[in-house]
């Protein structure tokens, strides 16, 4: 891996030592740099779960992605640069408070010393900042407050504001293990990222999410939502808030068949 490339990308020099610090700002600066995105998935681009593939995706093409991808390079990032860390799944919770399937996300833990951290960089809007995972109490971030319970088989349940997010492994993962729940993330009907459209990442005062042709902006707790009037205002908004230049937009949910071909898509 070219880690002068990937910290480049974040903005970020060499981290002096791979401690809690470190940590706390190579996390900030992913969630704020590389943008939650599911647009491969409406472009016809196939999910490619190999380190290779996800860091000319991330890195050199300037896009960002979605679990299995944002976590999945992050997390070698960590170990390129002396961390201890492990990729770990995860079931996500429905409406219904039910955990969905086994390797439903993918999510990063980072021992340093004598504790652990969840370090998740791939769920949209979560904890901005490493969450200790012996810690009793909530855990208070920017996006909300965090409270890790035990869960039967020895997982651990992830809530946040008193809501339950996912139910995360402690067994730990390779990336490639992924990739069956990847397909089907990308290609059913049923998954979530078949059914919407989102690009979403922090920002100092908030978030931006553009989902189609809506650009959302949260700027210190107000919500402003703006309906973009033509595709050239789409394009436009991809590149100014999230460094993404597309020559073709992805295809909208419900306006053709997964998987519609034609053009080209280049980032800068």
């Amino acid at each position: 891996m070219d880690v002068d490339a990937y910290l480049a990308r974040l903005d970020l020099p060499v981290p002096p030592a791979a401690d809690l610090a470190a940590l706390r700002l190579l996390q900030e600066r992913h969630l704020m740099h590389v943008p939650f995105e599911n647009l491969s998935v409406h472009l016809g681009e196939p999910i490619e779960l190999t380190e290779e593939a996800l860091f000319d995706k991330i890195v050199r093409r300037r896009r960002g992605g979605f679990c299995y991808e944002l976590n999945g390079l992050f997390a070698a990032l960590l170990r390129e640069l002396g961390f201890a860390a492990t990729l770990h799944p995860a079931r996500v919770f429905n409406d219904d408070g039910v955990p969905g399937p086994p390797l439903d996300h993918a999510a990063v833990l980072v021992r340093i010393g004598d504790e652990q951290y969840l370090s998740d960089v791939g769920f949209g809007r979560f904890s901005q900042q490493p969450l200790a995972l012996s810690a009793v109490e909530p855990q208070r971030d920017p996006d909300g407050e965090y409270l890790l319970l035990d869960a039967p088989y020895g997982d651990v349940d992830v809530l946040r504001d008193g809501k339950p997010e996912y139910r995360l492994e402690r067994r730990p993962r390779q990336l490639s293990d992924f990739a069956p729940m990847a397909w089907w993330q990308s290609t059913s009907p049923r998954s979530h990222f078949t059914q919407s459209l989102t690009c979403s990442r922090p920002t100092a005062q908030g978030r931006v999410t553009l989902s189609g042709d809506r650009l959302i902006e949260t700027v210190d707790g107000v919500r402003h939502e703006v309906l973009l009037p033509n595709d050239e205002a789409v394009r436009m908004a991809y590149h100014v808030y999230f460094g993404i230049r597309l020559r073709r937009l992805p295809v909208r949910p419900g306006e053709h068949p997964l998987g519609a071909a034609g053009g080209a898509l280049t980032t800068s």
